[in-house]
């Protein structure tokens, strides 16, 4: 496919506006957890479940939808998508009127199916219209940007509408949020509905016809044959936890403390969100000139730096912020955003990277591996009641380890040999 020489401006704002969907569905189910744990007396363990329910979703359906993908293409995978996540987020409207901390976590289940899917939509999609390489970094980065704009909106309209105190955090009050959320996916129906989207992936008529006769189609490579795609599927899932739970647990910190409370504390977490969103921007403009591995290196040691910074600075120095007294620890996880905001346009780019034929089932097993998201969290907050909610961030630090060497180190193709025409 040669994408320069054609014009993929509306699948492009296409992908943006689904980037934007997948944080701000994803965001509102992390920054539930303050409700949880008020509502439904949940432990700080228990509070990251619906983040867990939701990324564990990408561990059922990642492979599922990277098939869909290949066999329906693009458009029917994302319109699916959607549709799927409009049931998702209007079963967890549901569960505030129910009272049922049950109904809620089905129904971030069953969201996750949606932005899991609409994942495996987006990422190869830009990284493909932007022809791969630098280029397809940028146009990924760009699009995390409306991504973070979501994540910022979501935790900052969640503590508005929580208010002052965490005696006031229940799911109907939250309810005008997931009214939104059920809005959004509806428009993006239509949108996506009368949209013409490329299909660069899908399945050939001489495929099809071979699946549907039972032929099987001798190939003895996959994208697990390629070392810098398993390295990186397990890069990605550090990096959903450690992105997910950095804002997380200091949500909860902030919120228990006397000092703020849940709407600030939202606002606050929205801080890190919106550093995300400048931090993506900043890396889509840079990002066809300077490499994805350099990018993430960079980051990855930095983001190390913050985090080392947040758990040894003593709680009793503070720092009086828009008229609110916070830990100074606390500004380093805002600025961990910056560091975050390039790790996943960088990893993917890496990550998939000379695969051509098998990207779209790589995209599949890479979106099972963002279950992360909801394991490291609830990991974390296994810890945080344990030793405490700063105390947890060393498993973050651990994470970040990891994602340094594989920008190093494995992110390196050393099988060149297979043939991926």
């Amino acid at each position: 496919m040669n994408t320069k020489q054609q014009n993929y401006t509306i699948p492009i704002i296409v992908m943006f506006l689904l980037f934007f969907m997948i944080a701000f569905v994803t965001n509102f189910a992390g920054s539930m957890g303050v409700i949880v744990t008020n509502q439904f007396g949940a432990s700080k363990a228990l509070s990251q479940l619906g983040s867990l329910a939701n990324f564990i979703a990408y561990a059922c359906m990642g492979i599922p939808a990277g098939i869909i993908l290949k066999r329906n293409g693009y458009k029917f995978t994302s319109l699916t998508a959607v549709m799927v996540g409009l049931v998702g987020v209007a079963i967890q409207f549901l569960s505030g009127y129910l009272e049922s901390f049950l109904v809620y976590v089905i129904g971030a289940f069953i969201a996750g199916f949606s932005m899991c899917m609409l994942n495996i939509v987006v990422n190869p999609m830009l990284n493909t219209l932007g022809g791969g390489g630098n280029r397809g970094n940028q146009l990924v980065q760009f699009g995390g940007s409306c991504n973070s704009i979501g994540g910022t909106i979501a935790p900052v309209l969640l503590g508005y509408l929580i208010g002052g105190s965490i005696e006031n955090a229940t799911v109907s009050a939250a309810a005008p949020a997931m009214i939104i959320a059920m809005a959004i996916f509806a428009v993006a129906a239509v949108v996506i509905f009368v949209t013409k989207i490329p299909e660069p992936h899908m399945e050939t008529t001489d495929e099809r016809q071979a699946r549907r006769s039972g032929i099987k189609t001798k190939d003895k490579h996959s994208p697990l044959s390629f070392r810098h795609f398993v390295l990186g599927a397990v890069a990605i899932f550090f990096y959903v936890g450690v992105e997910v739970g950095i804002p997380n647990m200091s949500n909860i910190y902030m919120s228990e403390s006397k000092l703020m409370g849940p709407a600030v504390a939202g606002t606050f977490v929205a801080a890190y969100w919106f550093l995300m969103m400048c931090g993506r921007l900043v890396g889509g403009a840079i990002g066809g000139k300077v490499s994805s591995k350099a990018m993430l290196s960079f980051a990855s040691l930095v983001a190390i730096i913050f985090i080392l910074c947040m758990i040894l600075i003593p709680e009793s120095i503070t720092v009086h912020v828009l008229g609110v007294t916070v830990p100074i620890k606390m500004m380093f996880m805002f600025l961990c955003g910056l560091c975050t905001s390039v790790m996943w346009g960088a990893i993917f780019n890496l990550a998939t990277e000379g695969l051509g034929k098998y990207t779209p089932m790589a995209s599949g097993i890479f979106m099972t591996l963002v279950c992360g998201g909801g394991i490291m969290p609830f990991l974390q907050g296994l810890l945080a009641d344990r030793i405490g909610v700063i105390g947890s961030y060393w498993l973050v630090v651990a994470g970040l380890a990891y994602i340094l060497f594989y920008a190093i180190a494995g992110c390196r193709n050393v099988n060149k040999d297979i043939n991926v025409e």
